[in-house]
């Protein structure tokens, strides 16, 4: 099946939600529950507003003026105890942020390429972050991490609180996906799907060249 290719959008369709989505985000609401593991983990608002146009799964925001950045985001590191793991840790760095779970099969299977483009581009103000949702066996997502060799850090939220961060209409339902910051923060693009280095890479080099 051919892969559309990713749609960009500017300033105009950023205030618009497409009708597609709305009962897909309704879903969402119903299937985030109040569990009390990660209950540190915490998130304000900030003014990104989701748009996928025609339901795309990779989506770019441009031009940057256009781009609105995510609420504040914060909560345990998964592999250091006692550690708070923040986004303002990495101020004036390009983030990549990627969702996932260790039961997750598509999330196994993009571990090594998402750790690929992170060494790739580290030495260029780069830094990935991750959130593990869904797991509440955390010696099991932390395995996840040796297994997979994942350099990176990861806040732990098993109850998804941190994605409030992310607006009201980021479809978290989607595991695996990832967005990319601007140097400011500013959503750049995001990925509703597993990716290969060959997906990413480009992108994340581009947002960094800016």
């Amino acid at each position: 099946m051919t892969r559309l290719p990713p749609v960009w959008v500017g300033a105009r369709r950023q205030g618009t939600t497409p009708t597609a989505a709305i009962g897909s985000i309704l879903a969402v609401v119903l299937l985030i529950s109040g569990c009390s593991d990660g209950a540190q983990a915490a998130s304000t608002g900030g003014s990104f507003d989701f748009v996928a146009p025609g339901g795309r799964t990779d989506i770019v925001y441009d031009p940057p003026e256009t781009r609105g950045t995510i609420g504040e985001l914060a909560g345990p590191d998964l592999m250091e105890e006692g550690k708070t793991t923040a986004l303002s840790d990495y101020d004036g760095k390009v983030v990549v942020i990627n969702l996932w779970g260790q039961w997750c099969g598509p999330c196994r299977g993009e571990a090594d390429d998402l750790e690929e483009v992170y060494e790739t581009t580290r030495e260029r103000g780069v830094q990935f972050l991750g959130l593990n949702v869904r797991d509440p066996q955390k010696d099991k997502a932390q395995d996840f991490v040796v297994d997979n060799d994942v350099s990176y850090p990861s806040i732990y939220d098993p109850s998804m609180r941190t994605l409030v961060a992310l607006g009201g209409n980021y479809p978290t339902s989607v595991i695996p996906s990832t967005l990319v910051l601007d140097r400011q923060h500013r959503v750049a693009a995001v990925f509703m799907r597993a990716l290969l280095t060959d997906d990413l890479l480009p992108v994340v080099e581009r947002i960094a060249a800016e």
